[in-house]
This record gives C-alpha cells, sequence and structure tokens, in this order.
C-alpha cells in the first residue's frame, strides 16, 4: 500500500507544481523544476520510503523520459529553424563552440577528480546546448550514476542561478563595453507570434478538456509506440551502447513525427512532456543522499562554474569578433545554458521585445540537437581520454 502512495505522490505532486506555478508569483519565480527536486531530496531524506522502494524509482525514471522525448519533440516547427535570422544562427553557432571548448577542456582540468567523467562532460554539453530534459536523457542513455546526475544538476542549478542574476542586471552593460548595441530589424517577428510561442509551450490552459485531451492521449500512444521501437532495439543490442541507441533513435523518430502535420498540430504534448520531466526530476532527487555534497565534489563544481561561466565571456568575444550585436548574444547564451521559460525573463531586463522569438526557437532547437551533441561528445572524451 505504501508503495502504491508513493508511486501514486510521484506522479500527482508535479500537477500541483504545474498549478500552483500558474496562480502564485513565487512558485514561477522559484519554477516547477527546482521545487520537484527540494521535494524528491527532501523525502528521500526521511526515511519514508520502504526498503525495496529504490527499484520501483529507477523503473519509473527510465520509463518516463523515453516517453516524454518525443512529445517534447512533436511541435517543433523544424522549417522555422532555416528561417532563422543570420545573425541569430551565427549566434547559435558561436554560443555552441563556446560550450564546446570550455567542456572538452574542463574534462582535462577537472576530470581526475570526477567518477564518470566523460558521461558528466556529456551532460553538461547536453544541458548546456539544450536543458534539464536533455540531462535526464543522456543520463539515461550513458546510464549515468544517479548520485553523480543529481549532484551536477543541483551545482547546474545554483551556478545557473548566480548566472541569470548577472544577465538581468549588469550583464548588457558589461558587454556593451566591448560590443555593439541592438539596432531593431524590419524583419523582426510580431508579437502575435511570441504570444503564440508562449501558448505553444508554456501554457496548461484547457489541457484536460475534450478538444485537447483526447489528441493528446493519441500523441501519447505514438510516444509509446516511438519507445516501444527503441526498446526493441535496446533488447537486441550489446549492454554496451544499447541505452545509448535507445535515446538517440526515440529522439530522431520524434522529429521525424514533427513533419506529420496531424501529430505536429496536437496541441499541449510539450506541456506533456515537461509534465513528464517533472516526475523524473521528482524521483530521481528522492533517490539521492544529502551525504553527497561535500567537498570532495568541488572538481564538478569547478568544471560547471568554467562551462557556465566560461562559455559565456568566450561566447561574447567571439560575438564581437563577428560583429553580433549585445543583445542577440545575451538571448542565446540565455537559450542555451539555461531554457527557454529564461528567454522572456532576460528579454524583459533587456528592455527588448525583439529577441523572445529568435531566442524561443533556439530554446526549442536546443531540445532536439542536445541529445545527439550531449552523446558525442561523451563518447569523444572517453576515447581521447
Amino acid at each position: 500500500m505504501g508503495t502504491v502512495l508513493l508511486v501514486l505522490f510521484y506522479f500527482f505532486f508535479p500537477v500541483l507544481v504545474l498549478y500552483l506555478d500558474k496562480k502564485f508569483h513565487i512558485v514561477n519565480k522559484i519554477g516547477p523544476v527546482v521545487i520537484c527536486y527540494g521535494i524528491g531530496l527532501l523525502i528521500g531524506n526521511i526515511g519514508i520510503f520502504p526498503e525495496d522502494f529504490e527499484k520501483t524509482q529507477e523503473t519509473l525514471f527510465s520509463v518516463v523520459v523515453p516517453l516524454a522525448i518525443p512529445l517534447l519533440l512533436f511541435s517543433l516547427d523544424v522549417k522555422a529553424w532555416f528561417r532563422m535570422a543570420g545573425k541569430t544562427f551565427l549566434s547559435l553557432v558561436l554560443g555552441l563552440i563556446s560550450v564546446l571548448v570550455t567542456v572538452i577542456p574542463g574534462y582535462f582540468i577537472f576530470g581526475g577528480g570526477i567518477p564518470e567523467s566523460w558521461k558528466v562532460g556529456g551532460m553538461l554539453i547536453g544541458v548546456y546546448s539544450g536543458a534539464t530534459a536533455n540531462m535526464a536523457a543522456i543520463k539515461v542513455a550513458l546510464d549515468v550514476d544517479t548520485d553523480i546526475f543529481l549532484l551536477t544538476h543541483i551545482y547546474d542549478l545554483v551556478v545557473g542561478a548566480v548566472t541569470l542574476l548577472f544577465l538581468i542586471t549588469i550583464a548588457q552593460r558589461t558587454f556593451l563595453l566591448f560590443m555593439r548595441a541592438y539596432r531593431p530589424s524590419d524583419n523582426e517577428s510580431r508579437e502575435a507570434d511570441r504570444r503564440s510561442y508562449f501558448e505553444q509551450y508554456e501554457s496548461y490552459r484547457e489541457i484536460f478538456t475534450r478538444r485537447i485531451f483526447l489528441p493528446l492521449l493519441a500523441a501519447l500512444s505514438i510516444s509509446i509506440l516511438i519507445a516501444g521501437i527503441g526498446a526493441a532495439l535496446y533488447f537486441n543490442l550489446p549492454e554496451e551502447y544499447n541505452m545509448t541507441v535507445l535515446i538517440l533513435v526515440i529522439t530522431t523518430l520524434g522529429i521525424l513525427a514533427s513533419f506529420i502535420k496531424s501529430i505536429n498540430r496536437i496541441e499541449k504534448t510539450f506541456q506533456a512532456g515537461m509534465y513528464l520531466i517533472l516526475i523524473f526530476c521528482l524521483v530521481v532527487a528522492s533517490i539521492a543522499d544529502f551525504s553527497l555534497f561535500t567537498m570532495d565534489s568541488w572538481p564538478l563544481l569547478m568544471w560547471i562554474v568554467l562551462a557556465v561561466i566560461g562559455s559565456l565571456f568566450i561566447h561574447g568575444i567571439l560575438s564581437r569578433i563577428f560583429n553580433v550585436d549585445v543583445d542577440n548574444f545575451l538571448i542565446i547564451s540565455t537559450a542555451l545554458s539555461m531554457s527557454p521559460p529564461f528567454v522572456p525573463v532576460v528579454a524583459s531586463a533587456l528592455r527588448n521585445k525583439d529577441i523572445v522569438l529568435p531566442g524561443l526557437i533556439i530554446g526549442i532547437l536546443g531540445y532536439a540537437m542536445g541529445n545527439y551533441l550531449g552523446v558525442f561528445v561523451a563518447y569523444l572524451l572517453r576515447a581521447i581520454g
């Protein structure tokens, strides 16, 4: 009975968090991911779980991630990627280069003191070219130790919070010392387009109405089918890389499914995927032990600081060389190192609504490319390390 109640808690607590996120400003500021991690850590360290419950937890997070990935990708507008303004695309490329040239050297500087450091490198690439969902996917793909994953992500959240404070306060003035200011263009997207992105990727409004919920169940069925195809390959491949193939196949099939209009037009699929990611965050945090946070983990913290802060300043220098304006640089950095929900926050601080849509496009694109880049770099580090 206790196991059933705990599983129900995992599924229903994120629903409560999402409800409160829309009702209370402070919950929205903290963010659903942080709240789920915090509550997960709390319940995991007060001794309420049965002794054999860890197997149930591992099953849960191994299932929800493969189901979440296609749902996150079904609503992608791949054609929009190719319509990006030149400066936006250039800033994206420069941002990815900046992440690579900080994470890879960081592996050689700090990796010796970190267990499974090549896997950690892959997760860092995934999260700083995508988002939390990509880190979760790469954790599953590379079979990263749960404690290492959680420690990495919590340090990422801490460093990210400090970076966000910098971005919304003095970042623009700092980089304007050597970069050019933003100049409005007639080609910038309209406010209506930006609102449609918020509705498509953030709003849960009317999700349980018949008009939305029934098609959403169909989308979930397609996601289960895609996960099933990946699982069939998983059980017929060598154990060394079967999980990696599973995640990459699911990612690829999710992107391909987004080209099918009847699937692409199903509303709230992205939100359903994020709900499953919140379940993952809650479950994986509840497995962790507070004793993880010791001085022995400082190399991991330093690596993350190098990856986040170092890549930001390298991206700024490269943007100066290639004449990218400061606002586009900052919004693309936000989209890559954090996630789409932070794009409007930073854009508001910069007093520039025109850069919201390009930032959102880049952020959503990150969900698609983060898994590929993260897995590729992880195996590259293992090969050269």
